[in-house]
């Protein structure tokens, strides 16, 4: 399947010398295994931390050393203790600005653009400006030549199976690509982090 298949090596490491022209530090490792160490190496003992919701990381366990371990501030565990009917604006400002926040990406072109669709849009602000440091995992099956293609990789082969999740998980009828977010380039030095796994990894 074209939009499920690895990018080869020399296309890898060229997103990579993209991105970091862009103001992205990307780099490649082997397998999950690898991807969780290596993300983990990157957030400090204690720091406040959101991870966004990312078959990504499901699949390779972060979200349970984060939320479980005790050797992270959990945002999400926070706003799991709060009440959404009273405390609404409290929680969309703690999931708006965490310290870092870690999650995936939809699609990453070889000009080092990083493409995020969204239902709610609820993971975009941090992403965008909110959070100090982000982090992304992603399965390198995701880089693809252009934004056009980038485009018919969400709504040609995420979606389906991201509304496939969604009626799976929350019941509802599928899902949306409601909001779009491109970062063409990163002003922040050493804000943003990618780490491509040479395994198929989430959407």
């Amino acid at each position: 399947m074209k939009y499920n298949t690895i990018a080869p090596d020399e296309i890898i490491q060229k997103t990579i010398t993209s991105l970091k022209e862009n103001g992205i530090n990307a780099f490649v490792v082997e397998n999950g295994k690898e991807a969780k160490a290596k993300a983990l190496e990157l957030i400090p003992a204690q720091a406040e931390i959101m991870n966004m919701t990312s078959v990504t990381l499901e699949t390779i366990g972060i979200p349970k050393e984060i939320n479980q371990s005790g050797r992270y501030n959990s945002v999400r565990n926070q706003l799991n203790s709060m009440d959404r009917k009273t405390q609404n604006s409290q929680m969309q400002k703690l999931g708006a600005a965490p310290v870092y926040a870690i999650g995936s990406v939809h699609a990453v072109t070889q000009e080092g653009q990083v493409v995020i669709a969204s239902n709610t849009g609820s993971q975009l602000p941090a992403y965008a400006y909110g959070a100090a440091k982000v982090i992304w995992v992603v399965g390198a099956q995701k880089i693809v030549k252009d934004l056009d293609t980038a485009f018919k990789r969400i709504y040609e082969y995420v979606l389906p199976l991201e509304s496939e999740r969604a009626r799976k998980a929350y019941g509802v009828e599928g899902s949306n690509v409601s909001k779009l977010l491109i970062v063409n380039k990163e002003i922040a030095p050493n804000r943003i982090t990618i780490i491509f796994v040479k395994e198929v990894l989430g959407f």
